[in-house]
């Protein structure tokens, strides 16, 4: 079966770009393992991050909406399929590795928090040193998953997660692909999501914005990987066009003002903050009461870090149920004396 891992080798030396990271020339993992006689190592990278736990938890973390009850919201699961869709369509476009491309997207958001971006703000607050979902993100495929063993992960991929925020400056231009389709579909969903939740009307958008982007959440996929197919086939780069890249960044700036920081939305971050606040807070008074699979990592790591780890992990309802748990009073069964 080895053939099947040669052909892979074989189609990416013939129709990768000269600028892609080709499988086989990967800087390798940490600890070194057997090679798989059929996958690449990117390949087996992605197969590792689907089956992860922390990958499976992205189904109940929040991308906007707290703990949304409709079913068609993003949840930072859904959100992070479409990064991986959006990554591998523009790799496919400028013949760069997509096994790669998936991968880092697949893993960028692991260690996001519950409560979207408002729980890692809080978070940053709360935890000595501040805390940064992609590096957290890190910590979770180095440290965290396997109790303590992590997925021992190729570096390529691991620096794709880090660097995956737009300040970031990945190594490889795969890497690079994926931060710019995280920006594409967050910014576009969240969209869809506001005006399903009557935040928003699609005529509030700027219009000309809309006549740069596309009215739709298609179309302005359609037009973002267009701009990058055009401005950066052939090149050692990865980038929009101008003029598609600053209507993308002014339609971000109209979201954080009407969205992410409105007063719906920050009326939920007061009672998420004082709710993690206060879990926070009881789990490094109380170390002793983590669960046994985080208490082992206390003497290696120290509480606050680990008190981090653990509330970082939670999904949105563990977090609310973690609370009631702790904070809110068990109900009596009362015996009627009169019977």
């Amino acid at each position: 079966m080895q053939h099947i891992k040669e052909r892979t080798y074989a189609i990416e030396d013939a129709f990768l770009s000269p600028y892609a990271c080709k499988s086989k020339n990967t800087l390798g993992r940490d600890r070194k393992e057997e090679p798989c006689v059929m996958r690449t190592e990117f390949q087996r990278d992605r197969d590792r991050i689907i089956y992860c736990k922390a990958f499976r938890r992205l189904k109940n973390k929040t991308q906007v909406f707290f703990s949304p009850e409709g079913d068609h919201y993003i949840t930072r699961l859904t959100h992070t399929l479409d990064v991986a869709q959006i990554a591998r369509s523009i790799a496919r476009t400028l013949a760069l590795n997509e096994d790669l491309a998936e991968a880092i997207a697949l893993g960028h958001d692991l260690g996001h928090t519950p409560f979207g971006h408002s729980g890692e703000r809080i978070l940053d607050k709360l935890v000595p040193g501040g805390f940064k979902h992609n590096e957290q993100s890190v910590r979770v495929v180095e440290v965290l998953e396997k109790d303590g063993r992590g997925l021992n992960l190729t570096k390529e991929v691991r620096d794709g997660i880090l660097n995956h925020p737009k300040s970031g400056k990945p190594a490889t231009l795969e890497g690079k692909c994926v931060s710019l389709a995280d920006r594409v579909a967050y910014i576009n969903h969240d969209l869809d999501d506001a005006i399903r939740a009557g935040l928003l009307k699609v005529d509030d958008v700027p219009k000309d914005i809309i006549a740069v982007l596309g009215k739709s959440p298609s179309a302005r996929i359609d037009t973002a990987i267009s701009s990058i197919y055009r401005n950066s086939s052939g090149k050692n780069f990865v980038e929009m066009e101008s003029d598609v890249e600053e209507a993308s960044e002014r339609l971000r700036e109209f979201m954080f003002a009407n969205v992410y920081h409105s007063p719906t939305a920050k009326g939920e971050e007061d009672k998420a903050e004082r709710m993690l606040t206060e879990t926070y807070d009881y789990f490094v008074k109380n170390p002793d009461k983590l669960p046994a699979s985080y208490i082992k990592f206390l003497d290696k790591f120290g509480k606050e870090q680990v008190v981090c780890d653990y509330l970082s992990s939670m999904t949105d309802r563990y977090a609310v149920y973690t609370f009631n748990k702790i904070f809110v009073p068990k109900g009596w069964t009362f015996i009627d004396e009169n019977n």
